[in-house]
């Protein structure tokens, strides 16, 4: 598994928060590319749409990155 610990001045940081980050930046692009189409007006929960489609961009970020 590519989940190694990056030190970083003697501090260890986990790439798990960089990866949340970037597949919240993901996200957000994708929830406006959903807006500016006009797709999110047939989302029913919004909360929850957006909760799912972060997990499944994180899910994804961490197979492309971690191969």
């Amino acid at each position: 598994m590519g989940l190694h610990e990056w030190s970083l001045g003697g501090v260890l940081l986990s790439p798990m928060a960089a990866y949340a980050v970037l597949a919240l930046l993901l996200t957000g692009v994708l929830r406006l590319g959903l807006q500016r189409v006009g797709l999110s007006r047939w989302i029913w929960h919004e909360a929850l749409f957006d909760c799912a489609l972060y997990v499944c961009v994180l899910a994804a970020v961490i197979a492309a990155l971690t191969h």
